[in-house]
């Protein structure tokens, strides 16, 4: 997910390009989601982070059932998005929020924004993805973010696919990784979580030993993803000198989806050791004078027309199991067997004191 941070989910550049890519033609909901029609069109207003976006032909599917207008309302990077619904609580910009990821669960569960809402079609959601006890917030998505690699970079230099994270302090990989900031990047705050999953905060061997030594192995650190991808990474969307970034495991197919020139193959590929699952959700906004076609929205995105049009758009991963997946994904993306994960609370409890010491650790 992300987000995507999802969440993601890609970052800002790859998800706009998305937007206007258009995916095949949607599934209509069931019939069960429509309501009487009125005189004139309701406006369901949706708030959500920038890299949200949708085939308009999906959405206008839900709007025609519905007799409904669909306003999305982007505010920003998903961090963004969600401080905005807390401090308009009081007065909510909106009818429902999509974007919280599972990095930021608990604290938008405790600021107490969301009503619960148990989906009928949240039955056939595996229970991985069902973070929320109290249904306050629905899974809709995931995504893993993972280390891409530039393929001919390492057979030009004859280097092997890193099989775990330890491996980044090696020699052979001094000055040829290119991380983002988790202070100012998603992507970049779930590669630290992935480090703490990993390696732990006490004893021998812990997050901080892991990132004081790829300190002393000269590891590059950016403020965002779009200057990591395009600026540093030596992949064929960058020009940069380093061939391992911290990107999404669904980054490959959208290089060869969005290549100038024909691919017949990825030119990027996954490290599949240490990622980080992200899960993206959906929940309806105290205060809604719209519940029932909130809910409404809510089945419509676990609905195989909304599930099986995410990949294109967002690149992220639909929670439905029986979702089809498009060729792109099935041919060049690659699902981490062993993804890491924290406990939302531990995160949220942690997260900033975390993203301190990596701070003094790394750029201090």
């Amino acid at each position: 997910m992300h987000t995507r941070w999802f969440m993601i989910v890609c970052a800002a550049l790859i998800l706009s390009a998305c937007g206007q890519n258009a995916a095949s033609a949607p599934t209509q909901p069931p019939a069960a989601t429509a309501v009487p029609a009125a005189a004139s069109a309701t406006t369901l207003v949706v708030m959500t982070h920038d890299s949200f976006t949708a085939t308009a032909a999906v959405i206008q599917s839900f709007e025609q059932a519905n007799n409904v207008k669909v306003q999305i309302l982007q505010s920003g990077d998903a961090g963004a998005a969600l401080n905005k619904a807390i401090l308009s609580k009081a007065t909510p910009q909106a009818d429902l929020f999509f974007g919280v990821d599972n990095t930021f669960l608990s604290r938008a569960l405790a600021a107490d924004l969301f009503e619960p809402y148990v989906s009928p079609v949240l039955a056939t959601v595996p229970a991985q993805y069902q973070l929320d006890g109290t249904n306050r917030l629905t899974p809709i998505d995931y995504g893993y973010v993972s280390l891409n690699y530039d393929k001919a970079y390492l057979a030009k230099n004859n280097l092997a696919v890193p099989q775990s994270l330890r491996e980044l302090t090696r020699p052979e990989w001094k000055s040829r990784l290119v991380v983002e900031n988790p202070a100012t990047s998603s992507p970049g705050l779930a590669f630290l979580l992935a480090s703490v999953a990993e390696f732990g905060t006490s004893g021998a061997y812990t997050y901080l030993d892991f990132w004081r030594e790829l300190r002393a192995n000269d590891v590059l650190v950016s403020e965002s993803w779009n200057d990591a991808y395009y600026t540093q990474f030596s992949g064929s969307s960058g020009r940069g000198p380093r061939p391992l970034v911290v990107s999404y495991a669904s980054s490959p197919p959208a290089e060869v989806l969005f290549s100038e020139t024909p691919l017949t193959d990825a030119p990027t590929g996954v490290v599949t050791a240490g990622s980080f699952l992200q899960i993206e959700f959906a929940g309806i906004l105290k205060g809604t004078k719209n519940r029932a076609l909130a809910e409404k929205f809510i089945d419509f995105m676990l609905s195989p027309a909304f599930q099986e049009d995410m990949p294109l758009q967002m690149f992220v991963y639909p929670v439905q199991p029986d979702a089809q997946l498009p060729e792109a994904f099935t041919k060049y993306a690659q699902q981490p067997s062993q993804p890491l994960t924290l406990p939302p609370n531990e995160i949220d409890s942690n997260r900033e004191q975390w993203i301190e010491a990596w701070t003094q650790a790394v750029l201090r």
